[in-house]
């Protein structure tokens, strides 16, 4: 477990890839001076336990951190501890991901000791609670890299510029002649393009498949989910991003990039908002996807702009329509996930084959990580 919570996946996020959080104290000013390690904001000291950390201004009267529902949902009472901190040790929270927040004297006050993510609309702390059946999946080992790139294109539904983040699988800049399937992957509500890289780990998930040659080499594209026309005839929850993905992105992507241009080779997978926004994309562009994910999300196959009634109620389109039908839930996202097992389960009875996956959690990205990864096993088979 050492090894675990010593591994750099678990504190990398946008600000830092390797800690570099120190006080630079000078003594005799002919000297460079000395780096005095800070203590980080979520210490991890094994067998469930933590320390939070946080380091106020002087006349602090109170720090308070609290979970923001989910896997940690309690409220703990920091206590002054020695060279300016204060601290509090707990050993009741879950094993997995949590964002959760700091307030000092009564007002929010993120930790600069902790990691930041972008999560309920707003920069967030979180920390990772190391567990589980399989605690190692997610985290940077020695293994051959994929490549992250940041990427430009213009929306001309927009008429914006937009930012995607597209995973490249190891050997995508030596073995020239070949190319990839493409997964189109999106974030939750409240969240953006960064989030599956840095809170979701899937780079790292994705080299660790493919090392063990559990998944099909694909290059994996996430873009920012919010796009509304200028005209306001946009979806108020969902935006037009279908539109976006599918006239602005994979043309650009499949300009850009050695794809695989056809609609076998092309999927769309995302998270709670994401993940509605999968199902619209996929089921209103038969022509462009033949593969779904959909974790912690509404599956529907008859909405606003789409009715695939007939394809649900005939095997033989079903078939034809899809290669792979994937829904995933937690086990405590009730009742979602229980309303999914019976809907998926009755489609499988009445031979329409799909893929219904659940762990144990909440709405929360150690589920996620789970759901990618069990999806990226079966895509492009």
């Amino acid at each position: 477990m050492k090894d675990i919570i010593n591994n750099q996946a678990l504190a990398s996020y946008p600000l830092f890839f390797d800690d570099v959080r120190k006080l630079l104290t000078f003594g005799d000013r002919s000297k460079t001076g000395a780096y005095i390690p800070l203590r980080p904001g979520c210490e991890l000291l094994g067998d469930g336990r933590v320390r939070f950390n946080y380091r106020p201004a002087e006349g602090t009267k109170s720090v308070v951190v609290k979970g923001i529902g989910g896997s940690m949902s309690g409220t703990y009472e920091l206590q002054p501890d020695e060279d300016g901190y204060w601290s509090v040790t707990v050993d009741d929270i879950r094993d997995g991901f949590h964002y959760h927040k700091y307030f000092v004297d009564g007002v929010e006050a993120p930790n600069a000791l902790t990691p930041y993510g972008y999560g309920c609309f707003q920069p967030i702390n979180f920390f990772e609670m190391p567990g589980g059946a399989d605690p190692e999946f997610y985290l940077l080992k020695d293994v051959p890299h994929g490549t992250v790139r940041m990427d430009l294109y213009k929306s001309a539904l927009t008429g914006r510029w937009r930012n995607c983040f597209i995973y490249t699988p190891p050997g995508y800049e030596t073995e020239l002649d070949r190319r990839y399937p493409v997964l189109y992957l999106q974030h939750g509500g409240g969240e953006n393009e960064v989030g599956w890289v840095w809170q979701g780990k899937i780079n790292y998930i994705a080299d660790n498949l493919l090392a063990e040659g559990k998944m099909q080499p694909m290059i994996i594209v996430m873009n920012n989910g919010y796009a509304f026309k200028d005209d306001g005839t946009s979806n108020e929850a969902m935006g037009s991003i279908d539109e976006v993905i599918v006239g602005d992105c994979i043309p650009f992507i499949d300009r850009k990039y050695r794809t695989i241009a056809d609609r076998h080779s092309r999927a769309m997978a995302g998270l709670s908002m994401g993940a509605m926004q999968s199902n619209v994309t996929v089921m209103k562009n038969p022509d462009v996807f033949a593969s779904v994910g959909i974790f912690s999300g509404g599956f529907n196959y008859k909405g606003d702009g789409y009715d695939l009634t007939d394809v649900f109620a005939d095997t033989e389109k079903y078939r034809e329509r899809f290669d792979l039908l994937f829904v995933s839930a937690g086990e405590d996202e009730q009742p979602m996930c229980d309303t999914l097992r019976d809907t998926l389960g009755e489609l499988n009875a009445k031979g329409f084959p799909n893929v219904f996956y659940s762990c144990p959690g909440f709405h929360e990205w150690d589920v996620w990580r789970y759901a990618a990864r069990e999806f990226l096993k079966l895509l492009f088979r």
